[in-house]
C-alpha cells in the first residue's frame, strides 16, 4: 500500500526542552552511558499515591527525595499485522522520505523517547541499535551508536545497516544524518517537541513513518487514558487552591562544565510540573524555553521545590554542593528547606509511553517525600 502523510511540525516559537538540552549536554562533555539497570532502592514506587504518607504541606516539606519509576518495561500494543509499506512521509524538516523496509529500525534522540515509542508500537524486535538515553528493559544488549554523550557515530550506524532511522534535531550533527541519507538509509526526522500533552502527536508521526497507523491509534488512545488516570490520581492529593500548590522550578546542572540552566515555558518541563499539580515558577516570571540561570531569576521565582536530573545533582556534590555553588538558593524556600527532587536523566523528560509513569513518580517524590527518603540519600553523595 502506498500513501502520503505529513508529519506534524511544531510552531517555531515552541522550543523543545529536549532540543535545547543538547547544547548543555555537549558543553558538559559527559561520556556515553551504558544502559541503566532497574533501580532497586525506590521504596513505594509501585504504590498508589493516595496510600502513601503524604506531607502535611508540599510547600514546606524539607529534605531531598528521588522520583523512581515503578517499572522500566515498555508494554507494546497488541497487533501482529504487517506494516503497510511502502509509505511516503514529509518529515519535520520538510523532506519527503520513502520508507520501504522496517526490518532494521534505528530510533535515536536525546531522551530515548523515540525508541520507547517504537517498542510501544510492538516493533522492538526490529530495533538494531540505541542511543545513550535508551535504557529501558529489552535494550541492554543493543549496540550504542552515540559517542561523547549524544553525538551520532556514523561508522557505528553504518555497521548496523539500518533500513530506516528515526531521529529528531535534539541529536546530531546534521552532517551525519545527511551522510546516512547519501548511503541510502531512509532517515525520518520527527518533531523535537516533547511535552506531556503532545504524546499522541509523536506516536502518530512514528507510527505513520513505520507503516503501522492502526497500532499508532491504539497506542495513542492507551497513553491518553494512562496520562489522564495519572493526572486524576495526582488531583486526589494535590492542593485545590493555586496558592497552596508547590512552586516548582526545573534546574539543569552540569557541575564539571559550570553549566546551570533554568527550563521555563515551552521547554517541556513546564508541562510536567503542571501535570503533577505544581506551579511552574519559571513560566510565572516570564522565563521562555531554556536559558542560563541567573541569581536574580532564582530569587524572583522563589521556588519551594527544585526539580533536577540525578546525574546533574550528583555532578555538583549533591544538595550540599548545590547550595554552596549557588548561594542565591539560600534566599529561596527550596534552598532553605533543602528541597530538591531528582529523577534519572534518561527518564524525567522522556515523554512517550512512560509519560504517565513519570508523572506518578514525580508526584510521589513531591507529595510523599518520606516514602522516597531511602532513594534520596544517594543524591547526597558527591560525584563528578
Amino acid at each position: 500500500m502506498f500513501f502520503t502523510t505529513s508529519l506534524r511540525r511544531a510552531p517555531a516559537r515552541l522550543v523543545s526542552g529536549i532540543a535545547l538540552l543538547t547544547a548543555a549536554v555537549i558543553l558538559s562533555g559527559c561520556a556515553a552511558a551504558a544502559a541503566e539497570p532497574a533501580r532497586t532502592d525506590c521504596p513505594a514506587a509501585d504504590q498508589p499515591l493516595a496510600s502513601l504518607a503524604l506531607a502535611d504541606d508540599p510547600r514546606t516539606a524539607t529534605g531531598p527525595s528521588t522520583a523512581c519509576l515503578a517499572s522500566h518495561a515498555i508494554e507494546p500494543v497488541a497487533g501482529d499485522e504487517a506494516p503497510e509499506l511502502p509509505v511516503t512521509v514529509t518529515d519535520a524538516e520538510g523532506r519527503e522520505v520513502e520508507v520501504t523496509d522496517v526490518s532494521r529500525i534505528l530510533p535515536v534522540d536525546i531522551s530515548g523517547t523515540i525508541a520507547a515509542t517504537v517498542f510501544g508500537l510492538g516493533l522492538g524486535d526490529a530495533v538494531v541499535g540505541r542511543d545513550s538515553s535508551t535504557s529501558f528493559d529489552g535494550t541492554e544488549d543493543l549496540p550504542l551508536v552515540t559517542k561523547s554523550g549524544h553525538t551520532l557515530n556514523a561508522e557505528a550506524i553504518l555497521e548496523l545497516a539500518p533500513t530506516v532511522m528515526l531521529t529528531d534535531t535534539s541529536i546530531g550533527p546534521k552532517e551525519v544524518r545527511q551522510q546516512l541519507r547519501d548511503a541510502g538509509i531512509a532517515v525520518v526526522v520527527v518533531s523535537s517537541e516533547r511535552r506531556a500533552d503532545t504524546v499522541a502527536e509523536l506516536v502518530d508521526e512514528i507510527a505513520s513513518a513505520l507503516g503501522v497507523p492502526e497500532r499508532g491509534d491504539d497506542l495513542s488512545a492507551r497513553l491518553a487514558a494512562d496520562v489522564a488516570a495519572a493526572v486524576a490520581e495526582v488531583g486526589e492529593v494535590a492542593p485545590g487552591a493555586a496558592s497552596d500548590r508547590p512552586r516548582m522550578l526545573f534546574l539543569y546542572v552540569r557541575g564539571s562544565a559550570n553549566v546551570y540552566y533554568i527550563f521555563g515555558r515551552d521547554s517541556g518541563a513546564d508541562s510536567l510540573i503542571e501535570a503533577v499539580g505544581g506551579v511552574d515558577v519559571a513560566s510565572e516570571i516570564g522565563w521562555e524555553g531554556m536559558k542560563p540561570m541567573t541569581a536574580e531569576a532564582l530569587v524572583a521565582a522563589q521556588p519551594d521545590v527544585l526539580v533536577m536530573m540525578t546525574d546533574g545533582l550528583a555532578s555538583v556534590g549533591g544538595v550540599d554542593g548545590l547550595l554552596e555553588r549557588i548561594p542565591a538558593l539560600q534566599q529561596t524556600p527550596a534552598g532553605a528547606n533543602r528541597r530538591v527532587v531528582d529523577m534519572a536523566d534518561a527518564e524525567i523528560l522522556s515523554f512517550g509511553p512512560r509519560t504517565a509513569d513519570v508523572i506518578r513518580a514525580l508526584a510521589r517524590a513531591v507529595y510523599a517525600p518520606v516514602s522516597a527518603s531511602t532513594a534520596a540519600t544517594q543524591t547526597e553523595d558527591p560525584a563528578s
